[in-house]
Protein backbone atom coordinates (compact mmCIF):
# COMPACT_ATOMS: atom_id res chain seq x y z
CA UNK A 1 0.00 0.00 0.00
CA UNK A 2 2.80 2.40 0.82
CA UNK A 3 4.54 1.75 -2.51
CA UNK A 4 1.34 2.45 -4.50
CA UNK A 5 0.74 5.64 -2.54
CA UNK A 6 4.26 6.85 -3.34
CA UNK A 7 3.80 6.10 -7.05
CA UNK A 8 0.52 8.01 -7.13
CA UNK A 9 2.13 10.98 -5.38
CA UNK A 10 5.08 10.92 -7.84
CA UNK A 11 2.80 10.85 -10.90
CA UNK A 12 0.63 13.62 -9.46
CA UNK A 13 3.66 15.90 -9.07
CA UNK A 14 5.31 15.03 -12.39
CA UNK A 15 2.38 15.61 -14.78
CA UNK A 16 1.86 19.33 -13.87
CA UNK A 17 5.62 19.88 -14.10
CA UNK A 18 5.73 18.53 -17.69
CA UNK A 19 2.63 20.52 -18.59
CA UNK A 20 4.32 23.73 -17.40
CA UNK A 21 7.32 22.99 -19.64
CA UNK A 22 5.08 22.53 -22.69
CA UNK A 23 3.23 25.78 -21.95
CA UNK A 24 6.54 27.60 -21.54
CA UNK A 25 7.80 26.36 -24.91
CA UNK A 26 4.57 27.40 -26.63
CA UNK A 27 4.87 30.91 -25.18
CA UNK A 28 8.38 31.20 -26.64
CA UNK A 29 7.12 30.09 -30.06
CA UNK A 30 4.24 32.60 -29.99
CA UNK A 31 6.67 35.34 -28.94
CA UNK A 32 9.04 34.58 -31.85
CA UNK A 33 6.17 34.50 -34.37
CA UNK A 34 4.94 37.87 -33.08
CA UNK A 35 8.42 39.42 -33.40
CA UNK A 36 8.80 38.14 -36.99
CA UNK A 37 5.36 39.46 -37.94
CA UNK A 38 6.15 42.89 -36.49
CA UNK A 39 9.53 42.98 -38.25
CA UNK A 40 7.85 42.14 -41.57
CA UNK A 41 5.22 44.82 -40.97
CA UNK A 42 7.81 47.48 -40.18
CA UNK A 43 9.85 46.56 -43.26
CA UNK A 44 6.89 46.99 -45.60
CA UNK A 45 5.68 50.12 -43.84
CA UNK A 46 8.96 52.02 -43.99
CA UNK A 47 10.41 50.95 -47.38
CA UNK A 48 8.16 52.32 -50.15
CA UNK A 49 8.88 51.11 -53.67
CA UNK A 50 10.81 53.54 -55.86
CA UNK A 51 8.77 55.48 -58.42
CA UNK A 52 11.77 56.51 -60.51
CA UNK A 53 15.24 55.14 -61.31
CA UNK A 54 16.82 56.76 -58.26
CA UNK A 55 16.17 59.47 -55.65
CA UNK A 56 19.48 60.60 -54.11
CA UNK A 57 19.18 62.04 -50.61
CA UNK A 58 20.34 65.57 -49.70
CA UNK A 59 20.92 67.38 -46.40
CA UNK A 60 19.62 70.81 -47.41
CA UNK A 61 15.89 70.78 -48.38
CA UNK A 62 16.24 74.02 -50.38
CA UNK A 63 18.25 72.08 -52.97
CA UNK A 64 15.56 69.41 -53.28
CA UNK A 65 13.94 69.13 -56.69
CA UNK A 66 12.38 65.66 -56.82
CA UNK A 67 10.37 63.48 -54.47
CA UNK A 68 9.59 59.76 -54.80
CA UNK A 69 6.71 60.51 -57.17
CA UNK A 70 5.32 64.01 -57.75
CA UNK A 71 4.30 66.86 -55.49
CA UNK A 72 0.58 66.89 -54.75
CA UNK A 73 -1.78 69.59 -56.01
CA UNK A 74 -3.95 71.43 -53.48
CA UNK A 75 -7.16 69.30 -53.34
CA UNK A 76 -9.23 72.49 -53.52
CA UNK A 77 -7.74 73.21 -56.96
CA UNK A 78 -8.22 69.73 -58.44
CA UNK A 79 -10.50 69.50 -61.52
CA UNK A 80 -12.04 66.63 -63.47
CA UNK A 81 -9.52 67.35 -66.26
CA UNK A 82 -6.73 66.23 -63.92
CA UNK A 83 -8.08 62.67 -64.27
CA UNK A 84 -8.85 62.72 -68.00
CA UNK A 85 -6.86 62.13 -71.19
CA UNK A 86 -7.77 61.23 -74.77
CA UNK A 87 -5.45 58.79 -76.56
CA UNK A 88 -5.09 58.86 -80.35
CA UNK A 89 -3.89 55.87 -82.43
CA UNK A 90 -0.10 55.80 -82.74
CA UNK A 91 1.73 56.30 -86.03
CA UNK A 92 3.43 53.07 -87.06
CA UNK A 93 5.40 54.30 -90.11
CA UNK A 94 8.81 53.76 -88.50
CA UNK A 95 11.56 51.08 -88.63
CA UNK A 96 9.84 48.94 -85.97
CA UNK A 97 6.33 49.25 -87.38
CA UNK A 98 4.89 49.95 -83.93
CA UNK A 99 4.08 52.85 -81.65
CA UNK A 100 3.60 52.83 -77.88
CA UNK A 101 1.48 55.67 -76.48
CA UNK A 102 1.98 55.72 -72.70
CA UNK A 103 -0.44 57.15 -70.17
CA UNK A 104 1.67 57.38 -67.02
CA UNK A 105 1.83 60.07 -64.35
CA UNK A 106 3.94 62.09 -66.81
CA UNK A 107 0.95 62.38 -69.16
CA UNK A 108 -1.90 62.21 -66.62
CA UNK A 109 -1.13 63.86 -63.28
CA UNK A 110 -4.23 62.34 -61.67
CA UNK A 111 -2.37 59.01 -61.57
CA UNK A 112 0.02 60.31 -58.92
CA UNK A 113 0.14 57.91 -55.90
CA UNK A 114 -2.44 55.55 -57.47
CA UNK A 115 0.05 52.88 -58.57
CA UNK A 116 -1.36 52.26 -62.07
CA UNK A 117 -0.85 53.39 -65.67
CA UNK A 118 -1.49 52.07 -69.16
CA UNK A 119 -0.23 52.18 -72.73
CA UNK A 120 -1.85 51.85 -76.13
CA UNK A 121 0.29 49.86 -78.59
CA UNK A 122 -0.37 50.14 -82.34
CA UNK A 123 1.21 47.70 -84.82
CA UNK A 124 1.54 47.80 -88.59
CA UNK A 125 1.62 44.39 -90.30
CA UNK A 126 4.75 42.57 -89.03
CA UNK A 127 5.31 45.42 -86.56
CA UNK A 128 7.34 44.70 -83.43
CA UNK A 129 7.39 46.07 -79.92
CA UNK A 130 11.01 44.99 -79.33
CA UNK A 131 12.38 43.15 -76.28
CA UNK A 132 12.19 45.47 -73.27
CA UNK A 133 11.52 45.52 -69.55
CA UNK A 134 9.51 47.62 -67.11
CA UNK A 135 11.72 47.87 -64.00
CA UNK A 136 8.87 48.97 -61.73
CA UNK A 137 5.77 47.20 -63.06
CA UNK A 138 3.99 44.02 -64.03
CA UNK A 139 2.14 44.37 -67.35
CA UNK A 140 -1.21 42.86 -68.33
CA UNK A 141 -2.05 43.14 -72.03
CA UNK A 142 -5.32 42.69 -73.93
CA UNK A 143 -5.54 42.52 -77.73
CA UNK A 144 -8.24 44.78 -79.20
CA UNK A 145 -7.53 44.02 -82.84
CA UNK A 146 -5.29 41.66 -84.84
CA UNK A 147 -3.03 38.76 -83.88
CA UNK A 148 0.12 39.07 -81.75
CA UNK A 149 2.93 36.67 -80.94
CA UNK A 150 4.05 37.61 -77.41
CA UNK A 151 6.49 36.27 -74.88
CA UNK A 152 8.75 36.85 -71.91
CA UNK A 153 12.05 35.39 -70.68
CA UNK A 154 12.69 34.40 -67.07
CA UNK A 155 15.64 35.50 -64.97
CA UNK A 156 18.73 33.25 -64.93
CA UNK A 157 17.97 29.71 -63.75
CA UNK A 158 20.22 27.69 -61.45
CA UNK A 159 21.65 25.89 -64.48
CA UNK A 160 22.45 29.20 -66.17
CA UNK A 161 19.62 29.07 -68.70
CA UNK A 162 16.56 31.27 -69.21
CA UNK A 163 13.08 29.94 -69.91
CA UNK A 164 10.94 31.47 -72.68
CA UNK A 165 7.13 31.64 -72.39
CA UNK A 166 5.25 32.52 -75.60
CA UNK A 167 1.66 32.64 -76.83
CA UNK A 168 -0.22 33.72 -79.96
CA UNK A 169 -2.97 36.15 -78.94
CA UNK A 170 -6.11 37.05 -80.86
CA UNK A 171 -8.77 39.70 -80.26
CA UNK A 172 -9.95 39.55 -76.64
CA UNK A 173 -7.02 37.48 -75.39
CA UNK A 174 -5.10 38.59 -72.28
CA UNK A 175 -1.49 37.89 -71.30
CA UNK A 176 0.61 38.87 -68.25
CA UNK A 177 4.28 39.88 -68.27
CA UNK A 178 5.80 39.64 -64.75
CA UNK A 179 7.61 42.66 -63.33
CA UNK A 180 11.09 43.45 -64.71
CA UNK A 181 11.26 40.45 -67.08
CA UNK A 182 12.26 40.95 -70.73
CA UNK A 183 9.23 40.68 -73.03
CA UNK A 184 8.06 41.52 -76.57
CA UNK A 185 5.04 41.62 -78.91
CA UNK A 186 5.10 40.91 -82.66
CA UNK A 187 2.20 41.38 -85.08
CA UNK A 188 1.91 38.08 -86.96
CA UNK A 189 -1.43 38.89 -88.60
CA UNK A 190 -2.03 40.19 -92.10
CA UNK A 191 -3.48 43.53 -90.94
CA UNK A 192 -2.94 46.13 -88.26
CA UNK A 193 -3.07 45.23 -84.58
CA UNK A 194 -3.94 47.19 -81.43
CA UNK A 195 -3.39 46.29 -77.78
CA UNK A 196 -3.85 47.97 -74.41
CA UNK A 197 -1.35 47.31 -71.62
CA UNK A 198 -2.13 47.94 -67.97
CA UNK A 199 0.89 48.51 -65.70
CA UNK A 200 1.17 48.26 -61.92
CA UNK A 201 3.03 51.55 -61.41
CA UNK A 202 2.30 55.21 -62.08
CA UNK A 203 5.80 55.36 -63.63
CA UNK A 204 6.74 51.83 -64.79
CA UNK A 205 9.81 52.85 -66.78
CA UNK A 206 10.98 51.21 -70.01
CA UNK A 207 14.37 49.69 -70.85
CA UNK A 208 14.55 48.69 -74.52
CA UNK A 209 17.34 46.11 -74.57
CA UNK A 210 19.00 46.94 -77.92
CA UNK A 211 18.80 50.69 -77.30
CA UNK A 212 20.26 50.34 -73.80
CA UNK A 213 23.22 48.33 -75.10
CA UNK A 214 24.03 50.23 -78.29
CA UNK A 215 22.59 53.72 -77.78
CA UNK A 216 23.68 54.51 -74.21
CA UNK A 217 25.21 57.94 -73.59
CA UNK A 218 28.13 57.83 -73.09
CA UNK A 219 28.43 54.53 -74.99
CA UNK A 220 29.24 51.24 -73.28
CA UNK A 221 32.84 50.17 -73.87
CA UNK A 222 33.29 48.13 -77.05
CA UNK A 223 35.48 45.74 -75.08
CA UNK A 224 32.62 45.11 -72.65
CA UNK A 225 30.08 44.51 -75.44
CA UNK A 226 32.44 42.30 -77.49
CA UNK A 227 33.21 40.05 -74.54
CA UNK A 228 29.64 39.99 -73.18
CA UNK A 229 28.05 39.11 -76.52
CA UNK A 230 31.00 36.92 -77.59
CA UNK A 231 31.17 38.29 -81.12
CA UNK A 232 33.82 39.93 -83.26
CA UNK A 233 34.62 43.58 -82.60
CA UNK A 234 33.59 44.50 -86.17
CA UNK A 235 30.02 43.38 -85.41
CA UNK A 236 29.91 45.62 -82.32
CA UNK A 237 31.30 48.52 -84.38
CA UNK A 238 28.48 48.06 -86.89
CA UNK A 239 25.79 47.83 -84.20
CA UNK A 240 27.02 50.99 -82.48
CA UNK A 241 26.76 52.93 -85.75
CA UNK A 242 23.10 52.03 -86.29
CA UNK A 243 20.24 54.39 -85.48
CA UNK A 244 18.24 52.60 -82.82
CA UNK A 245 14.63 53.71 -83.02
CA UNK A 246 12.62 54.33 -79.85
CA UNK A 247 8.93 53.49 -80.37
CA UNK A 248 7.82 54.92 -77.01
Amino acid sequence: MLQNTQEITYIHRTVPFRSNIVRGKMKVVYFLVTILALASSFASAYDPSPLQDFCVGINDPKDGVFVNGKFCKDPALVKAEDFFKHVEPGKTSNPLGSKVTPVTVEQLFGLNTLGISLARIDFAPKGLNPPHTHPRATEILIVLEGTLYVGFVTSNNANGGNRLFTKVLNKGDVFVFPISLIHFQLNVGSGNAVAIAGLSSQNPGVITIANALFKASPPISQEVLTKALQVDKSIIDNLLKKSWYDNN
